[in-house]
C-alpha cells in the first residue's frame, strides 16, 4: 500500500485555494430565482377551489400599502355572510404571488365562528397578495391587495 504524498502548501496557496473553493460552493448552492411563478400561484387557487373561477367580493382582506419590513406584514381577513350550519365560511387560503412557496397561510372556520382572522405574513417582495374563501356550498370568493415591500422578508 503506499501513500500519497501531500504537496505542502504556503499561505498565499492556502488562502486562494480556500477563497476559490467559498466561490465555487457559493455558486454550485446558488438560489435560483426566488419567485412563485404566477403558474404556481393560479395552480394553488385552482385547487383550493377545486377548479371554481373566484368571484370578487364577500372577502375583504385588509393590509398595508406599503411594508417597511417583509418580514412581519400585519394581515387581517375577513368574510361577509351568515355563520349558521346551512352557510358558512369553510376555509379561507392566503397565497403571496411574489413569494417562494405562494401558499401563505389558510383559516379552517365552523359554523360557531367568527370568519375572521389575523396575523402577521412574510413578503419576499412587492406583489400581490389574494385571499380566497371556500362556502360550504362549494361556492368561492376573493379579494385581492398590492403590498409594496420595502425590505424583502423571505431572504431578501
Amino acid at each position: 500500500m503506499t501513500s500519497a504524498k501531500i504537496p505542502a502548501l504556503n499561505r498565499r496557496q492556502a488562502l486562494a485555494f480556500g477563497t476559490g473553493a467559498m466561490v465555487a460552493t457559493a455558486f454550485a448552492f446558488r438560489a435560483g430565482p426566488a419567485l412563485a411563478a404566477k403558474p404556481a400561484t393560479d395552480e394553488a387557487i385552482k385547487a383550493f377551489t377545486r377548479g371554481k373561477e373566484p368571484v370578487k367580493g364577500r372577502v375583504k382582506l385588509e393590509l398595508p400599502e406599503i411594508a417597511e419590513n417583509g418580514n412581519t406584514v400585519p394581515m387581517t381577513v375577513s368574510v361577509d355572510g351568515p355563520m349558521t350550519a346551512q352557510s358558512y365560511v369553510e376555509e379561507v387560503m392566503i397565497v403571496a404571488e411574489g413569494n417562494p412557496n405562494p401558499g401563505v397561510i389558510s383559516f379552517h372556520f365552523t359554523p360557531s365562528s367568527v370568519a375572521e382572522a389575523n396575523t402577521r405574513i412574510r413578503l419576499a417582495e412587492t406583489q400581490n397578495v389574494i385571499a380566497v374563501a371556500r362556502m360550504n356550498d362549494g361556492s368561492v370568493f376573493s379579494d385581492v391587495r398590492q403590498v409594496k415591500v420595502t425590505i424583502g422578508g423571505c431572504g431578501g
